[in-house]
C-alpha cells in the first residue's frame, strides 16, 4: 500500500482533488472532516473551552466561533491542535488498517508539516493556488473579511516552502476540467 499526503493551503481546491479521486473508487481520508468530528468527541475540547463562547444552544461546539477564537490567541490554538492533532493520527492509522489491501490510499491533510506527519506518508501531494485566488474563493466561501481572510492565510507555512517538501504539484488556477486533467496526469505518474 502506498499512502499519498495530499495538502495545501487553506481555499486550494484540496476537497475538489479528494472528489475527483473518490470518483475514480480511491479510498480517500479528509482529516478536516475528521477533526471537526473530534471538536465535539474530544471530552478535553470541552475543557479547554468552557469558558469561552464557543458552544451552540445545542451544546455543540461552534467551529465559526472556535476558529475566530483560537486565531486571535495563539495560546489556545496550540492547546487545541495538541489534543487534535494525536487524536487525527490515530484516526489516520485507523483508516490506513481498515485499507491495507488498496494499492493507494489519500489522505487529505492541510497541516502536514505544520503537525509533522509527513513520514507517515510514502508520498506527499501538493495543491498549489495563487494565493489572489485562494483569497477571493475564502472572501466567497465563508464570508470572511478580507483582514479574517489573511489572518486565516498567514497562519500555514507558505505554499513555495511546502512545495520544495512536496513529490508532486498540481496547480489549480483553471478550471475544474483543467483541474481533472491535472489529477489524471498526477495518477498516472504516480503509477
Amino acid at each position: 500500500m502506498i499512502r499519498v499526503a495530499i495538502t495545501g493551503n487553506i481555499a486550494s481546491g484540496k476537497s475538489e482533488v479528494q472528489n475527483i479521486l473518490e470518483k475514480s473508487d480511491f479510498k480517500v481520508m479528509d482529516t478536516d472532516k475528521t477533526a471537526h468530528m473530534l471538536l465535539n468527541e474530544l471530552v478535553a475540547v470541552r475543557e479547554v473551552f468552557k469558558g469561552f463562547d464557543v458552544f451552540e444552544p445545542d451544546g455543540k461546539i461552534s467551529r465559526e466561533k472556535l476558529g475566530r477564537l483560537v486565531f486571535d490567541r495563539s495560546d489556545l490554538k496550540k492547546r487545541l491542535e495538541e489534543i487534535i492533532h494525536p487524536a487525527v493520527k490515530e484516526k489516520i492509522f485507523e483508516f490506513f488498517e481498515a485499507n491495507k489491501s488498496e494499492k493507494f490510499v489519500f489522505v487529505s491533510i492541510p497541516l502536514l508539516f505544520e503537525c509533522g506527519m509527513r513520514d507517515l506518508f510514502e508520498k506527499a501531494l501538493l495543491i498549489y493556488t495563487e494565493d489572489s485566488i485562494r483569497e477571493k474563493r475564502l472572501i466567497a466561501r465563508n464570508h470572511y473579511s478580507l483582514v479574517y481572510a489573511h489572518k486565516r492565510m498567514s497562519s500555514q507555512m507558505p505554499q513555495n516552502e511546502k512545495k520544495e517538501l512536496c513529490d508532486y504539484v498540481i496547480y489549480n488556477n483553471g478550471t475544474l476540467e483543467e483541474l481533472q486533467n491535472a489529477v489524471n496526469t498526477f495518477l498516472l505518474q504516480l503509477s
